[in-house]
C-alpha cells in the first residue's frame, strides 16, 4: 500500500473516531435521563435492583429505570396515572413507585 494510500486511511479512521464523538457529545447535551417513563424492556439503562442494564426493566414505569429524553421534557410526558388514579410523572432521579415486586 502507498505511503499516500495508508494516510489517506489512517486520516478517515480519525475523521470517523471524532465524528462519533462530536455525536456523543451534542446527544449529551440534548438528551436526559427520565426515571419512571419505560416501558417494560424498554429502558436505556441502570434499572435498579435486580436487573442489569439496557431492557432489563420487568414493569411498565418502572421508578429506578430511565430512558434518555429530549433534554427539559422529562417532568411533562404523559403517563397513564397509577391503579389507584395517582397521576405519574417522569424524574431527573430515582423514583420509589412502580418497582417490581
Amino acid at each position: 500500500m502507498s505511503q499516500t494510500a495508508k494516510s489517506l486511511a489512517i486520516a478517515g479512521a480519525l475523521g470517523a473516531a471524532l465524528s462519533t464523538t462530536l455525536a456523543s457529545s451534542v446527544d449529551a447535551q440534548t438528551k436526559e435521563k427520565c426515571f419512571g417513563v419505560a416501558l417494560a424492556g424498554q429502558n436505556d439503562c441502570a434499572a435498579g435492583p435486580g436487573t442489569t442494564c439496557a431492557g432489563s426493566s420487568t414493569v411498565d414505569y418502572q421508578g429506578n429505570s430511565w430512558k434518555l429524553v429530549n433534554f427539559g421534557t422529562c417532568k411533562d410526558i404523559a403517563l397513564p396515572p397509577m391503579a389507584d388514579g395517582t397521576p405519574r410523572h417522569g424524574a431527573l432521579k430515582a423514583l420509589k413507585r412502580d418497582l417490581p415486586s
